[in-house]
């Protein structure tokens, strides 16, 4: 299971954008901009976060939950 959840993840994404509406509104998004992270971090990008996990998706998720990246 991944930590944090789906709903942690949309929940901290909205909370964060500010608007009266949500941002992200289906699980589809999260996964779409973790998996381009994922990409981008296979291909040499450095990570934003501090991290023990060399797996790509798992770096990408907690700089999403971290705010380091965002949805567009």
């Amino acid at each position: 299971m991944l930590h944090p959840s789906y709903s942690d993840l949309m929940g901290i994404i909205n909370d964060r954008s500010g608007e009266n509406t949500d941002k992200v509104e289906s699980r589809y998004s999260v996964i779409i901009a973790t998996s381009k992270r994922a990409r981008q971090l296979i291909e040499g990008d450095e990570p934003l976060t501090e991290t023990t996990t060399p797996k790509a998706l798992s770096i990408a998720v907690e700089e999403l939950y971290e705010g380091k990246i965002d949805i567009e």
